[in-house]
């Protein structure tokens, strides 16, 4: 029997008139692969990366990077999935938007039941990123409960969850976003502070905050916006993690400028290294999971779409409209 996928491909780099949906074959998985046919589907600004061009892949390309949904199939070798097995993921090679792929099983976990679909779609690619940034991307010392951070699209997919966690993990979050509503729904998941950028000097604020002091790290994935304020903000031996370009892609940077503005770090992680190997994905998968289910961080979905509407939710993220998650439904 020959399967079939509505599937959401590019043809050229550029807006969200360029996404169409089309119908692709779907075939075996392979040694090291498995199928899965999708319940929802996430939406994640690195979808925008890659349909600009920004982070160039061959073309035509097959768009998304998350999803949750049933295992209907499991290649040869693959021993920690099964046919009917809940799973949700955050893989390369992009190829989400769909109704079912084939793709590598080392980035794919079971899914428990306490966690829907949607959540998983939603929580994926967005939480294993929290999950790196607070546990594993920090400054000299590491952090303490009490420490200053600042984290800016804090009401974004990846910055609620990071809100939450930094709280249940009692680090005082300062959180930048683009309105008075954003910044009072960062508060309300926990940020001990929120600033508006469009109506405060964030570096100012932040400085006011902490007495003077700055912040130990700024978790940053707007980019061009932001970046060089960020290195304002920060204590001597500070970190500044550079983790996406909402806002365009950093300029070069001066080397001698960290020096000058106290021996500081500069960091560009991406989720991706971090989840090279099965078991180090699944250690991740652990802990986001067990934040979940400890009800210590929620998973807010404020967008669903159609997959077939999928332009619009391009058009709603790069407009800002959204906050928390978005997931796309197949």
């Amino acid at each position: 029997m020959s399967l079939s996928s509505r599937t959401i491909v590019i043809d050229a780099f550029g807006g969200p008139e360029q996404l169409r949906l089309v119908d692709r074959p779907v075939g075996e998985p392979g040694p090291g692969e498995i199928r899965i046919r999708h319940h929802a589907i996430g939406l994640n600004y690195i979808d925008v990366y890659q349909r600009t061009g920004l982070y160039a892949n061959p073309l035509p390309l097959a768009l998304g990077m998350e999803g949750a949904g049933l295992v209907e199939a499991v290649g040869e070798g693959v021993t920690h999935l099964a046919v009917g097995d809940r799973a949700a993921y955050a893989s390369q090679p992009p190829g989400a938007y769909c109704e079912r792929r084939v793709l590598p099983a080392k980035c794919v976990v079971q899914l428990p039941d306490a966690i829907s679909f949607d959540e998983g779609a939603a929580m994926m690619l967005k939480g294993l990123t929290a999950q790196y940034l607070l546990r594993g991307t920090l400054p000299q010392g590491g952090l303490q409960a009490g420490d200053f951070i600042l984290f800016h699209a804090a009401a974004g997919g990846v910055g609620l969850i990071a809100c939450q966690w930094a709280r249940a993990l009692g680090l005082q979050l300062i959180g930048t976003a683009g309105s008075d509503e954003k910044c009072a729904l960062a508060r309300e998941l926990g940020a001990a502070h929120s600033i508006n950028y469009r109506t405060e000097d964030f570096v100012a604020r932040v400085k006011e905050i902490t007495g003077g002091k700055g912040v130990k790290v700024v978790y940053d994935s707007v980019g061009a916006d932001t970046f060089m304020k960020s290195l304002d903000c920060l204590q001597p031996f500070g970190l500044l993690a550079n983790f996406g370009n909402a806002s365009g892609k950093v300029p070069p940077l001066d080397l001698g400028l960290l020096a000058a503005k106290g021996s500081l770090y500069v960091s560009r992680p991406t989720l991706f290294t971090h989840i090279a190997t099965r078991e180090r994905t699944q250690a991740m998968a652990d802990d986001l999971f067990g934040m979940v289910t400890s009800g210590k961080v929620k998973i807010r979905i404020d967008q669903r779409y159609p997959l077939a509407d999928v332009a619009q939710a391009h058009r709603d993220l790069e407009a800002r409209k959204t906050t928390g998650c978005s997931v796309l439904l197949p």
